[in-house]
């Protein structure tokens, strides 16, 4: 991945000691901050990725119930899964950015705001299980998403409230994890549950498996109610000195850092900055380019295998595309680069794309599996770090833009849910190819970026003052 120590826009400052990069951010080094970013790590990731994971289980679910019966028991037709699919994204959209608003007031406690949703999410999930037409379903789908919406965009807000910008990239990385090596299990978990109890006590295999993860689900949501942080300043498994530096290096890392004034005018503030709709563009390209999420299944049985090799076959790519996400944020982070980092990993994905699309070949196209899911998912954390980092002048304002941002790439899953219909199988042309437009888009969008920050940094250092903290790019 590229660096930037021959960038005309190379500053370095001295803060308590240290060089900083050509965005004014410097490593840590000392040993009590390096401590309470432990102690961060030890509480919040492990908590946070497990909540991911049983959402994407919860979430994703239907994709493998599809492929024993759901439709035939349920009598859908058409393209009635296909809007069961994109209903749940309706819901979810509509509170996303209230909830972050909410949450970074301080009217409640994130941690247990969120633990309450994941337990709303884990009963609605496991109620799939009764469910007995398209309507029911369609339901259940659309207050699942209601239910899910606040968990993701909370847990990014969480991590950039406590995480800088050269920390956030890596965390949503192991958190995005829990999304991958969800639909990576998905499908193993799904094969045993058909396999060992389909028909015990009259239900069928796919309710089982709702009902499963519904319970774990409601479990895990329990214990985040008591691991969860809340804000920096008031997290109760901080000691006094620990919630000082927790908020204060923090604001140390933070570009034109402006007092808070609440959640309406951190709103305000997001929808005023221009720079909030083409990180907009840019993760609903991301996300659009993903799409062959909700029907990998689908996707790999088109290599024409039975439904237990096929369920045994979408396990393999995204245990890779887990590991690959890790490492891509972690030199993003490291090197405090973005840009290239999309660029090369969407590079990837888009060669992925047209393999799938020139070709037929059953070990080609599994290949292929590997570079689109590897790398599309590998540069979620790179954006969505970005957007912490550089619409974060205060809490509020990173709170909604998150919020917006994911509000609009999850409405991609909405159109998206359309790329993939049965009479497009087994090649699935239509949602490949604009599957490779998508990956284009996104790798086009981050380079404008790129010039946009680059020279937003020019006038930052033109106007001088004491400010040597500069957007990253």
């Amino acid at each position: 991945m590229a660096q930037h120590n021959e960038d005309p826009e190379i500053a370095s400052k001295e803060t308590q000691g240290q060089v900083g990069d050509y965005a004014g951010a410097t490593a840590k080094s000392d040993p009590v901050e390096i401590a309470l970013v432990r102690k961060l790590d030890i509480r919040i990731m492990p908590t946070l990725w497990a909540m991911y994971f049983m959402n994407y289980l919860d979430r994703n679910a239907i994709a493998n119930a599809r492929l024993d019966g759901l439709e035939k028991d349920l009598g859908l037709h058409g393209s009635q899964y296909n809007t069961c699919i994109s209903i749940l994204f309706v819901g979810y959209l509509l509170m996303q950015v209230p909830s972050n608003m909410l949450m970074s007031s301080s009217r409640i406690r994130p941690s247990i705001y969120m633990a309450i949703c994941m337990a709303a999410w884990a009963v609605i999930s496991a109620l799939t299980a009764v469910v007995k037409n398209y309507t029911g379903l369609v339901m259940v789908r659309f207050f699942l998403g209601v239910a899910e919406a606040p968990f993701y965009p909370g847990a990014l807000y969480l991590l950039g409230i406590f995480y800088t910008r050269k920390e956030v990239a890596t965390r949503i990385a192991i958190l995005y994890s829990g999304n991958i090596f969800a639909t990576s299990f998905a499908g193993l978990i799904a094969a045993a549950t058909f396999s060992s109890i389909d028909g015990a006590q009259g239900l069928k295999g796919w309710q089982w498996l709702f009902i499963i993860e519904g319970v774990v689900t409601f479990a895990v949501a329990g214990a985040a109610a008591i691991l969860l942080p809340d804000h920096p300043k008031n997290t109760k498994w901080l000691t006094p000195e620990e919630r000082i530096l927790a908020d204060e290096r923090i604001k140390r890392d933070t570009v034109g850092l402006a007092p808070s004034k609440g959640a309406k005018a951190g709103f305000m503030q997001a929808i005023r900055d221009p720079r909030l709709y083409l990180l907009c563009f840019i993760q609903n390209m991301h996300l659009s380019a993903c799409s062959f999420n909700n029907f990998f299944p689908t996707v790999v049985g088109s290599l024409g295998f039975n439904r237990t090799i096929t369920l045994v076959l979408t396990c393999p790519p995204y245990l890779v595309s887990g590991f690959v996400g890790y490492l891509v944020g972690l030199t993003s982070g490291k090197l405090n680069e973005r840009t290239w980092h999309i660029t090369i990993s969407m590079g990837v994905a888009l060669g992925g794309f047209i393999i799938s699309c020139a070709t037929m070949n059953t070990a080609a196209r599994y290949v292929a599996c590997f570079m689109f899911a590897s790398g599309a998912y590998a540069v979620n954390s790179v954006i969505l770090g970005w957007v912490s980092a550089t619409l974060g002048q205060t809490t509020e304002k990173k709170a909604t833009s998150l919020g917006i941002v994911n509000v609009v790439a999850n409405a991609s899953y909405i159109y998206t849910a359309y790329l993939y219909p049965k009479s497009d199988g087994p090649k699935y042309l239509t949602g490949m190819g604009a599957n490779a437009g998508f990956a284009f888009a996104t790798i086009a969008g981050s380079w404008v970026f790129r010039i946009w920050l680059q020279r937003t940094n020019k006038k930052i250092r033109q106007a001088g003052g004491d400010n040597q903290v500069f957007y990253a790019y």
